[in-house]
């Protein structure tokens, strides 16, 4: 009966702890200063539209120096760190971390060079085209603390009246012209120094690509004149007089070097070294390699090299080339030169120094994980590499691995897995393939063949032995989009041993997940195409940033229509005495990433997915199948318990946990970020999903995908530490479920069952995933 006036004295006393933190940070100001809240554009203008305005204002408000102290909630609370923090004795320690990395330093009026700003606000309009621009300022003290507001007149801003290009026949002349269609400098459009800027640049890489190496954007000029035409002005672009004579040359290639095997400290006369016959290959015509070891064959440079003798210089070419050369995976250092030709006018030779890397190497790596489903564990991988196998760049890779994971709490017995395997990689520098693949992208295609074998025990339970291999293709268009084709991937999975627990288990008559369980433990046969595509832009300075990966899994399609496969009917067909899968499996997995400002995001994903099974398989493969709940996925559910739809697992007769899959997928999840200190970050985050399944299971009740799929998403949530120590980021999640997916329907929200206060409560719903790295 007293909980409202209770209400009110404690958001009564919060209010008042955030005022007394607040004013805390005044009582250090110096006698005649005051704290530096900010500063405001005050634009008096009758001329300009609102969008003018705020655009202008927007502007000139983020040149202003100094920026005041950070806030949060309206707080300062970096700043009251450095206050309460006394002076360190020593530049090093805790005590100057707290003050110096965590806090920070106040910023006073007297801090503010106001002249400088006005200078500042008068240039920064100017180079807008308001040359009659004009500032004053008002400080606005109030309780030791001040803000200060710029008053902009900005009156007319000048348009670009007439642009005009050079007009004389020399060569330079003429190219600079042939450009003229693509000016950035638009008649009508405000002046704007940001744009002439971008017209010299825009202009010198056209130059660059058509041969003219030396020249310079600072070899152009353009002239203003504002005297013709009233707020208006025109625009001269102009030749400076006093440009090289090269930068007015255009250039071809003569002749072209390689050393293939460049050591940086090689101080020898690099000429000389290109005349001596004995270490020179001429590979083409004016094109020489020098590899005196022969640790490389020539066709590695055909897919490489963009310049031929002969062609006009062109700076696409010669960074495409670069970037090849770079991208083989083979040469540590790649140095490029052009040197002006003795003997030949407007010519040049092409010179390339590569420094290849160690070609072998042998890596031990181990790991330890935990995960929600209440295990832990550790891994050992020993991975040698090989990046010039068949000496044409060839990446080889073997890896031998074991690992191995310990069930140390739950409420079902414990099964234990081991488990031990090896890959085995090949991948060639280019396409290999009965027809011709053309690539103009900075990014080698490559041709890749995996071989890989795991024998896996789950103790007390079962084991298998998984056999897998694949041939496919992997090319970029760019940086932002790449796709990885495998034209054939086979998986093949026996079971060697099945316990006489986990046999009964699945045979038991009275076992609703008998199934479910046998499924697990059959031999499978998969084999088809596989296709990923992954656009991501997350790498650019955005505000708004994207990832998109997309995938097509497709088994057996054209076997089972040629076999007239059936297995609804009984006509299962088989290849040496194993059924194999047929299905369709497509999953898009989309993120979308907000910048807030320099310390914080929200990052926000969804995933749907859909695997269809049908002609020779009735079941998907449980391999193949969806998955959901574990540290990157649905976190406040353990990995790989929750779902297909209201299926409860507490129901379930087996003594031991199983993986529950699903047929379709749905996942979607928000992340709040929000950077504390270098290398702290907090974040709060929902998920939401679940698996369902195509057809209904008497072991599993309610996981059938229907119209009411709503009503069984499970949503979670939780709060979350990220240390980034740049090398790694160890990332700690707690979280409790807010939606539990098989409680009664009109029941499922769980809200008021949480109770921090019981220890059976937090043992059941509080869920801690230890990871490395984002979750997504």
């Amino acid at each position: 009966m007293n909980r409202l006036p209770q209400q009110l004295n404690k958001a009564f006393f919060a209010a008042t702890a955030l005022f007394l933190v607040g004013c805390s940070n005044t009582k250090f100001v110096p006698q005649g200063d005051y704290l530096y809240t900010g500063a405001s554009v005050n634009i008096i203008s009758d001329s300009l539209s609102k969008s003018k305005k705020n655009e202008l204002k927007k502007e000139l408000e983020g040149s202003l120096t100094p920026k005041p102290n950070s806030t949060f909630l309206g707080l300062r609370p970096k700043l009251w760190v450095y206050n309460r923090v006394s002076e360190p004795k020593k530049e090093s320690g805790f005590k100057y971390w707290l003050k110096y990395k965590v806090g920070e330093k106040p910023v006073y009026l007297s801090d503010v060079d106001i002249p400088f700003n006005l200078d500042l606000i008068e240039n920064t309009g100017e180079n807008r085209g308001y040359f009659n621009i004009t500032a004053s300022y008002d400080t606005l003290p109030k309780n030791k603390r001040v803000k200060i507001k710029y008053n902009v007149s900005p009156r007319t801003q000048y348009l670009i009246n007439k642009v005009t290009f050079p007009a004389d026949s020399t060569v330079l002349s003429k190219e600079i012209n042939k450009t003229v269609a693509k000016t950035m400098l638009k008649v009508n459009e405000p002046f704007n120094l940001d744009v002439i800027k971008a017209e010299r640049e825009r202009i010198d890489a056209t130059l660059k690509e058509n041969g003219f190496y030396y020249f310079d954007p600072d070899n152009l000029i353009i002239q203003v004149d504002s005297t013709e035409v009233r707020h208006k002005v025109d625009l001269n672009v102009k030749i400076k007089n006093n440009t090289p004579e090269l930068a007015r040359k255009q250039f071809t290639i003569d002749k072209i070097y390689i050393f293939s095997d460049y050591n940086l400290r090689n101080t020898r006369n690099r000429r000389r070294l290109v005349r001596a016959d004995v270490d020179t290959l001429l590979w083409k015509e004016n094109s020489y390699i020098i590899d005196p070891k022969e640790k490389f064959r020539p066709q590695i440079y055909d897919r490489a090299l963009y310049f031929k003798s002969g062609d006009l210089y062109n700076r696409s070419n010669h960074n495409l080339t670069l970037s090849r050369l770079i991208n083989l995976g083979t040469f540590k250092f790649v140095k490029n030169q052009f040197v002006l030709s003795d003997s030949l006018a407007n010519k040049f030779d092409a010179y390339y120094y590569l420094t290849p890397h160690e070609f072998k190497s042998l890596r031990l790596e181990t790991l330890g994980k935990s995960n929600s489903a209440s295990y832990v564990g550790g891994e050992v991988n020993f991975n040698w590499r090989h990046r010039n196998f068949l000496r044409g760049a060839e990446l080889f890779t073997a890896t031998l691995y074991t690992a191995i994971d310990f069930q140390v709490g739950g409420n079902r017995e414990s099964n234990n897995i081991y488990r031990v395997g090896s890959k085995f990689s090949l991948t060639w520098p280019r396409i290999i393939a009965p027809f011709k693949f053309e690539s103009s992208s900075a990014f080698v295609p490559r041709t890749r063949v995996e071989l890989g074998y795991e024998f896996q025990n789950r103790t007390q339970l079962y084991t298998l032995h998984n056999f897998n291999a694949s041939f496919g293709y992997l090319w970029k268009e760019n940086a932002l989009r790449e796709h990885d084709l495998k034209l054939l991937e086979v998986t093949y999975i026996s079971p060697e041993k099945i316990t006489d627990k986990y046999r009964a288990d699945m045979e038991d008559p009275n076992n609703p997940n008998a199934r479910a369980l046998q499924r697990v433990v059959e031999k499978q046969l998969i084999f088809g195409p596989v296709y990923n595509y992954t656009f991501t832009n997350t790498m650019l300075p955005k505000k708004h940033t994207f990832y998109y990966r997309g995938l097509l899994d497709l088994s057996a399609n054209l076997t089972g229509l040629i076999s007239g496969a059936n297995a609804e009917e009984g006509d299962q067909k088989t290849i040496l005495g194993v059924a194999y899968s047929q299905y369709i499996k497509t999953e898009h997995d989309f993120r979308y990433y907000l910048k807030l400002d320099e310390t914080s995001q929200i990052a926000s994903r969804f995933i749907g997915g859909v695997a269809y099974p049908y002609g020779n398989s009735v079941y998907m493969p449980f391999v193949k199948q969806f998955f959901v709940g574990g540290s990157n996925s649905i976190r406040a559910f353990r990995a790989r318990t929750l779902g297909p739809g209201s299926y409860d697992p507490r129901t379930s007769a087996s003594s031991f946990f199983h993986d529950q899959a699903g047929d379709i997928k749905l996942e979607a999840n928000v992340e709040y970020r929000k950077k504390l200190v270098s290398f702290l970050n907090v974040a709060a985050f929902v998920d939401a999903g679940n698996v369902w399944l195509f057809n209904e299971e008497e072991g599993r009740p309610g996981g059938k995908f229907s119209s009411d799929f709503l009503s069984e998403i499970a949503v979670g949530g939780g709060l979350g530490l990220r240390f980034d120590f740049n090398i790694l980021i160890l990332r700690l999640d707690l979280s409790i479920p807010f939606r539990i997916p098989y409680y009664e329907k009109g029941e499922r929200w769980s809200f008021n069952e949480i109770d921090f206060s019981s220890k059976q409560w937090r043992r059941d719903n509080l869920m801690l995933n230890i990871a490395i790295g984002y979750p997504f």
